[in-house]
């Protein structure tokens, strides 16, 4: 399963830019004791990485009741994360101190879902 971007998901990603912000769902199932990993990486990302490139943390939550959901689709953990762009949100991980943490994220997680939403009422990068 798919954990990280390809290099074909981020220009298909930057190709679909409809411009202005972009928020994107992460949606997290830790890998057996992946969750300390998870946090030492998300550690890095909100220290460094996501005020570099001007992401910010909307929200970050474990999974609990699933209400709707077969066997196996509940979620460990969900985060959304604004970025000003899709282009910032393309530079921080190809931002090569980036690229030494990522296999904290990497190695933590069993299956991940990574998608942009687009906002039904636009923001301004100053929402």
């Amino acid at each position: 399963m798919a954990i990280d971007p390809r290099g074909v998901d981020l220009k298909r990603f930057l190709a679909e830019d409809p411009g202005g912000p972009v928020v994107m769902l992460n949606l997290l199932r830790f890998a057996e004791g992946g969750r300390d990993d998870y946090e030492r990486y998300a550690a890095a990302l909100e220290d460094s990485f996501l005020p570099r490139h001007g992401g910010q943390v909307l929200y970050a939550g474990d999974g609990s009741t699933a209400l709707v959901a077969e066997d196996g689709q509940a979620w460990d953990m969900v985060l959304i994360v604004r970025y000003p762009s899709r282009r910032a949100f393309s530079e921080m991980v190809a931002d090569p101190e980036y690229q030494t943490v990522t296999s904290l994220r990497t190695k933590a997680l069993v299956e991940a879902v990574l998608q942009a939403t687009t906002p039904r009422n636009p923001l301004s990068d100053t929402d």
